[in-house]
């Protein structure tokens, strides 16, 4: 029998052992500094920066001691664990896909620290194809990715530990299941794609100077490895003479073409194709980094090329490779009101767009005409509809906040969707209901947020909430169900997903609005939307969290730097918090698209400067209480970043409200972080917000 908590409230004030004044570990200052265009920025906790030190470590450790002393007295943690691990504990199952003379699906029976990858021959017997779980005794050694070779006899997989982007690449025989050859190291970024079953292309860097955890990385280079030859011998294809950060090489679905895409930022790239069946060189396509392309599919000569040259909306034009200039370009699925992100699969092109976050989705064949306008299961998001030509059934997941993940397999013959995996949570999702609305951010514009919530909602003042954001990168919040918002849900919490600029979910320009010198318009955005919970009673600022992961992490240093009244928890997690500095560690300069950079213009320096959460903490302020998060592997936006702001919360907070970090131990920004961690995660930031709000007791 399921048990719901009930939480109970204090509303004037917080139990005595939230105000308890914590005794944080001592934070030396070390005389640092660094001048930009004439103007000196103190730096006292730059050490910090040094994750091979051993004074890091043991200030590391020290902050866990107090983080998890804090939490382990939290007299409900232990019930909201043993509730999120009872309703993540369902069996979860991929949708399946063929190679050679295999069908392989991935499977979780529930609890496991990783799914395991799974096959079924023509005999229709199951068997384990390949474990994650027996990869490191502690399961912090992920699968990443996987290539089949077009027969289905080989397979190459890329193996991440301790959560780095930095991964290994190993090879083996589908059949026997013997490994081949080197394993290949220090990929990182990129795919695998496969040439026949002569080798494979990946990428790279060199092997920087210092810590392969945050010394700067900035020339991407694409080689193809041999089969039966040593890494040594591995030749570079592209990005020897030409000094590019992100460079990406996939082999067509024919085995003919190799094309490139070449980047030196997160958005914008150029893009080559090289003719490996007749040994031409590499063609250049697109030779500016003014617009965003890719391939999606060719026949023959002619390719279709998914872009937002001249469309923000982005469509999908055709070329042939004897004129591919982009003056000879040709409409084939031409840009909407509506955001395309476009897939292929059975013979036809799949236009899904995205209108106010949620999915639509048209069908088209190969000659540019509309089949049909597929009918989806209801108002959400969609992934999938994606396969090789030949294949008959194609597979779509479909979810939104209350909805968990559905596999649907459709017939592209007949437009037919029928169930093929509905996972069974314990979770009633006809008690719940999802709203969108629409508010008005500082300066006008008109911002959309979905707030997800039980039926019957008091609207009183007096609900935890959590408001979640992101706003940035031209990536787009499309609804979706978690275990872990389930469980705030079930316990009266609301949870508000706002829409920013910077996103991606009105095109190019709702992502330029939010990038740069205007990156204000996002936070500004953000305050809007914990303003209009409050204003229309969903919540209030006693029991307002607000939470976001890498961008959304400095989104949130940014809200409550500058709106420390507004919430009463902040739960930044994995943060870019620096920004005067964000840009010399790891792949951080590709970001300057988004950010700026503190070089660039004196300018640029003085607006960073104005609301980077590290440079922005004031000596006097009661900020909210703070929960930052972050791994000590994490090479994408290194600790550095949260640990230079924890320990200037630390020591300048006015006021009883903790300021804590939680440090996970060989994790890195989140991908492929096995179950357990991520459960203990999510169960100590809710246990955090909800002690903080006041809750007493969980009945």
């Amino acid at each position: 029998m399921k048990k719901t908590i009930i939480l109970t409230t204090i509303v004037c004030s917080l139990t005595m052992n939230a105000q308890t004044k914590i005794s944080y570990p001592k934070t030396k200052k070390v005389k640092h500094s660094d001048i930009y265009f004439n103007t000196k920025i103190e730096d006292p906790y730059h050490w910090l920066e040094d994750d091979r030190s051993s004074e890091t470590e043991a200030w590391v450790k020290e902050e866990n001691k107090v983080t998890f002393g804090y939490l382990n007295q939290i007299p409900f943690r232990k019930a909201l664990k043993n509730r999120m691990e009872q309703l993540w504990n369902y069996e979860k199952i991929s949708a399946p896909f063929k190679r050679g003379k295999h069908t392989y699906y991935y499977k979780n029976n529930g609890l496991q620290n990783q799914s395991v990858l799974y096959r079924k021959g023509e005999d229709g017997n199951e068997e384990i194809f390949l474990d994650p779980n027996t990869f490191s005794e502690d399961g912090t050694t992920s699968l990443s990715s996987l290539s089949f070779t077009k027969d289905g006899s080989l397979v190459a997989y890329s193996i991440s530990e301790g959560g780095s982007d930095w991964r290994k690449v190993i090879v083996l025989k589908t059949d026997t299941k013997e490994i081949i050859g080197d394993t290949i190291i220090d990929v990182k970024f990129g795919g695998i794609s496969w040439y026949r079953n002569e080798g494979f292309y990946y990428s790279s860097y060199d092997k920087p100077d210092g810590s392969e955890l945050s010394a700067k990385t900035d020339q991407h280079k694409l080689y193809f490895h041999q089969l039966d030859h040593s890494q040594e011998e591995d030749k570079v294809i592209f990005g020897l003479n030409e000094k590019r950060r992100y460079v990406d090489g996939y082999v067509t679905e024919d085995g003919n073409y190799l094309v490139i895409s070449a980047a030196n930022a997160t958005n914008g790239n150029e893009l080559y194709i090289k003719d490996l069946a007749n040994n031409g060189p590499i063609v250049n396509i697109v030779g500016d980094f003014n617009s965003n392309n890719y391939v999606l599919d060719n026949k023959g000569t002619q390719f279709y090329i998914v872009t937002d040259f001249k469309a923000p909306n982005k469509r999908i034009v055709t070329l042939d490779l004897a004129q591919p200039q982009q003056e000879n370009w040709k409409d084939f699925i031409p840009e909407t009101e509506n955001v395309l992100s476009p897939t292929k699969g059975g013979g036809y092109f799949f236009a899904e767009y995205m209108k106010d976050a949620v999915s639509h989705v048209n069908q088209y064949d190969y000659e540019g005409n509309l089949i049909r306008a597929v009918k989806l299961p209801g108002l959400g998001s969609i992934g999938g509809f994606s396969g090789k030509k030949e294949e008959t059934i194609l597979y779509y997941s479909f979810t939104n906040y209350i909805t968990p993940g559905t596999i649907y397999a459709y017939d592209p013959a007949t437009g037919i969707s029928e169930i093929y995996e509905k996972p069974k949570v314990d979770f009633k999702s006809e008690e719940y209901e999802s709203k969108q609305v629409f508010y008005t951010s500082k300066d006008g514009t008109r911002v959309p947020m979905i707030i997800t919530y039980k039926k019957g909602l008091k609207l009183n003042g007096k609900n935890p909430t959590i408001l979640y954001g992101y706003g940035g990168f031209n990536i787009s919040l499309t609804p979706s169900f978690s275990i872990a918002n389930a469980v705030w849900m079930e316990n009266g919490g609301i949870y508000a997903v706002a829409n920013l600029r910077g996103g991606g979910e009105y095109g190019t320009k709702w992502h330029n609005a939010g990038t740069q010198m205007q990156k204000q318009n996002v936070f500004d955005d953000f305050i809007g939307a914990a303003e209009y919970l409050i204003h229309e009673k969903y919540t209030s600022s006693d029991f307002l969290a607000i939470k976001g992961g890498s961008n959304g992490g400095l989104l949130v240093g940014a809200t409550m730097t500058q709106r420390p009244d507004l919430m009463k928890v902040a739960l930044p997690q994995v943060g870019v918090l620096d920004m005067l500095r964000y840009h010399t560690f790891t792949a951080g300069a590709g970001w300057a698209y988004d950010y700026g950079t503190s070089e660039q213009s004196e300018k640029m320096f003085h607006y960073l400067k104005a609301y980077s959460p590290v440079h922005n903490v004031k000596k006097g302020v009661q900020y909210p209480a703070t929960l930052i998060t972050t791994g000590d592997h994490d090479d994408r936006v290194v600790p550095a970043h949260s640990f230079k702001f924890a320990a200037v919360l630390q020591e300048k907070q006015n006021g009883p409200n903790p300021v804590l970090i939680r440090i996970d131990v060989n994790a890195g920004h989140g991908a492929g972080k096995s179950t357990e961690a991520i459960i203990n995660e999510q169960v100590d930031m809710q246990a955090f917000t909800l002690y903080n709000m006041g809750i007493k007791t969980l009945k």
